[in-house]
């Protein structure tokens, strides 16, 4: 039995019915508490020791869920970049022999599995080709990710659909007609979208975090989320209130660790921050129906002047 739902409530000014879709034990969308994914990717650079520790500071600051990576290189590496020599931090090696020493097998990720069930944090990975998704499907994930660089390839997105598991859909280097022919595609039916831009550390003034706000307008029956590879933290905290559903930062140890995703990634410190302020502004939007407080009533009774009282001079 597949652990994935849609429910839905009715949305006041657009009269639409706008669905949660339920991520294992939790529900994601209208209504819901913003959900936190800490990626870890592959920014492990191929250790366990390190993806646990990632796992630790994941569960210290409250994330709701984890997310890998999951190649078969062979199928994602083109073929005339195989033998490419490349100085790594484990010397010189061909760039499929660098692809493999950082990628998990199934002895990694039944560790991972095991470890993440101790402590009861979901975790679910990005597949880069079909290969993986049977892979990952023996897993039982509560949804699957498809990366920016895989939004126009409709077979892997099919193959990510028919597990019959929600699916996350990133929009990074991808134009609104790319998205559209995507969404038709594959149908809306347990679709997330994810805003990204794919620049890694991305510039704020490319964010255009206004497009979550465009994405809820053209995919109404969407959870509408965000991506993000900025440095620092502000424009997530700022995406949670433009009304993004779900975020996705990556996570680190170290920022100055090897890898391309390291300089975009968010330290355990940073996501601590990141998730208690998300906490923060989801208690402190309400619910936009002006209405007068108790805390507010003893300054209303002193400060607030009857009809037609002249109010002394120098009063605030």
């Amino acid at each position: 039995m597949i652990d994935a739902g849609t429910d839905g409530d009715l949305d006041s000014e657009s009269g639409l019915v706008v669905p949660r879709i339920r991520l294992g034990d939790r529900w994601v969308g209208h209504g819901a508490p913003v959900y936190v994914i800490a990626e870890i990717g592959i920014n492990h650079n191929g250790s366990l020791e390190v993806a646990k520790r990632m796992i630790d500071g994941a569960v210290l600051a409250g994330a709701d869920a984890v997310k890998f990576q999951k190649r078969t290189p062979e199928k994602c590496v083109p073929r005339d970049q195989w033998d490419i020599v490349r100085d790594t931090p484990w010397g010189r090696m061909t760039y499929i022999e660098y692809r493999h020493r950082v990628e998990f097998g199934a002895a990694e990720f039944v560790e991972i599995d095991r470890y993440c069930r101790e402590r009861r944090l979901p975790w679910f990975a990005s597949c880069w080709d079909e290969e993986s998704v049977d892979f990952i499907e023996a897993f039982r994930p509560p949804c699957y990710k498809a990366a920016s660089a895989s939004l126009t390839d409709i077979p892997l997105l099919k193959k990510m659909r028919s597990t019959g598991r929600p699916l996350i859909l990133s929009t990074g280097m991808s134009t609104a007609e790319e998205i559209a022919a995507t969404i038709e595609a594959i149908g809306q039916d347990n679709l997330l979208v994810a805003h990204a831009t794919s620049s890694y550390p991305c510039p704020n003034e490319h964010l255009n975090l206004l497009m979550i706000q465009t994405l809820k307008r053209q995919y109404p029956t969407c959870p509408i989320g965000y991506s993000g590879h900025e440095v620092g933290l502000a424009p997530t905290w700022a995406a949670v209130t433009l009304g993004a559903t779900f975020v996705e930062r990556h996570i680190t140890l170290d920022r100055a660790m090897w890898g391309s995703d390291q300089a975009a990634s968010v330290e355990i410190g940073g996501l601590m921050r990141l998730v208690t302020n998300i906490r923060d502004i989801e208690r402190s939007l309400g619910d936009g129906v002006k209405r007068v407080y108790e805390g507010e009533l003893a300054s209303r009774t002193k400060l607030r002047r009857a009809m037609g009282e002249v109010r002394p001079t120098g009063c605030n």
